[in-house]
């Protein structure tokens, strides 16, 4: 009689509630649909929810959750593997009981961990956010067979943060690290039906471009992001009758109240200076193969999606020199650092005439798509891709 398969019990626990079509929803959801459609070799994929102190089945295909939906609670046996693909701050810590019950039975537990940047970069969010997520670290930290990063350089600064924070716990766990996907390819017919559905400000914006070097910043609008000073390093250019424009595509967050205003008012606002917070795929595919560079600006990222999309459209890409934009991007973009007034200096050299005969080609950047990226995953979650071991103490 042939073994039943064990159970990846995914955990969903935010996207089931609430799926805000980018970020880390973005990648839960296409990470997720690898999955189901190539299944770990005796596995099946079973996506799974915080019910409130215990965990359920997902019974649904769409979400949100309806609210009557059947709540199944969590059945397991030794050898299933527990998977945080979702980031849950606010739950996982009230859980750390469980997911030791969840070890003693023989499952094993795993986390992804898409970046540290509240407790590195703490003045960039809200008050409250670096213990709020220090404490969520801790708990994966200490219940965890494995971390799963999405970068080199984001299990680097994880392994550094648990030594630094002293996890006391009887076995070490695994640090390992997986590349991120990105929707690459196009049907034709699908973008040529998108197109007709342009809004209007979308259009208009279209139209404006290629009259001059156009930078697209795409990402929501947060202090790390450096928009900014993307926007102070622009104003330097229109000082000097530069022609350069500014394309910045993504929604308001935290803490940009005061930038939000001043988009708003800019005079350039509709000239040089265009800003999307909803972007349709249409437009956004459009902006990619229309701009003349994409500027990653950021002070810190776990990965950098825009990246990956923006060379698969062949735009070259200038981005700050971060270790993350090195592993991802390599020999395939351009770097600064340093300041507005440094920024603006690369830029100047971006929008020299013949300046775009000499720029690194980002089409050659080696990138993966979902079903790519889910099968490092796997291989993570097996042991196939090692890393280092954490350093911890013994009790």
């Amino acid at each position: 009689m042939p073994t039943p398969p064990r159970q990846l019990l995914v955990d969903l626990s935010v996207l089931v509630h609430k799926d805000d079509q980018s970020g880390i929803q973005r990648v839960v959801r296409n990470l997720l649909q690898a999955l189901q459609a190539a299944p770990p070799e005796g596995y099946r994929i079973c996506p799974v929810y915080d019910a409130g102190g215990y965990y359920a089945y997902v019974t649904q295909d769409h979400f949100p959750l309806a609210s009557e939906h059947p709540v199944l609670p969590l059945q397991v046996v030794a050898g299933d593997r527990f998977l945080g693909l979702d980031l849950c701050p606010d739950l996982v810590p009230g859980n750390r009981a469980l997911y030791q019950d969840l070890r003693r039975h023989g499952v094993e537990i795993y986390f992804v961990v898409y970046d540290l940047l509240p407790v590195t970069l703490p003045a960039m969010f809200s008050a409250g956010a670096s213990p709020w997520f220090s404490r969520w670290l801790e708990t994966v930290a200490s219940v965890a067979d494995g971390l799963l990063c999405i970068s080199r350089a984001v299990a680097d600064e994880l392994l550094e943060w648990i030594e630094a924070a002293a996890i006391v716990r009887p076995d070490a766990p695994r640090v390992s690290y997986f590349h991120l996907g990105a929707d690459l390819q196009v049907d034709p017919a699908m973008q040529s039906a998108a197109n007709s559905q342009l809004s209007a400000s979308e259009s208009a914006l279209l139209e404006q471009l290629g009259s001059m070097p156009a930078f697209l910043m795409v990402g929501t609008l947060e202090p790390r992001k450096m928009h900014a000073q993307a926007l102070q390093a622009f104003e330097i250019l229109w000082q000097q009758e530069i022609p350069a424009q500014l394309v910045i595509v993504g929604k308001p967050g935290w803490m940009t109240q005061a930038l939000v205003a001043r988009l708003e008012r800019h005079s350039e606002l509709g000239q040089r200076l265009f800003w999307l917070r909803h972007a349709s795929d249409a437009a956004l595919l459009q902006l990619y193969q229309r701009c003349t560079a994409l500027l990653a600006a950021s002070a810190g990222e776990g990965f950098g999606l825009p990246l990956i999309e923006a060379a698969h459209h062949g735009l070259p890409i200038l981005a700050r020199d971060l270790a993350v934009f090195r592993e991802v991007c390599g020999e395939h973009a351009d770097y600064f650092s340093g300041d507005s007034v440094a920024l603006a200096q690369a830029l100047r050299r971006w929008c020299a005439p013949g300046a775009s005969t000499h720029l690194p080609a980002s089409r050659q950047l080696p990138h993966l798509d979902w079903a790519a990226s889910a099968r490092q995953l796997l291989a993570a979650l097996d042991g196939q891709r090692p890393y280092r071991r954490a350093c911890v103490y013994l009790p």
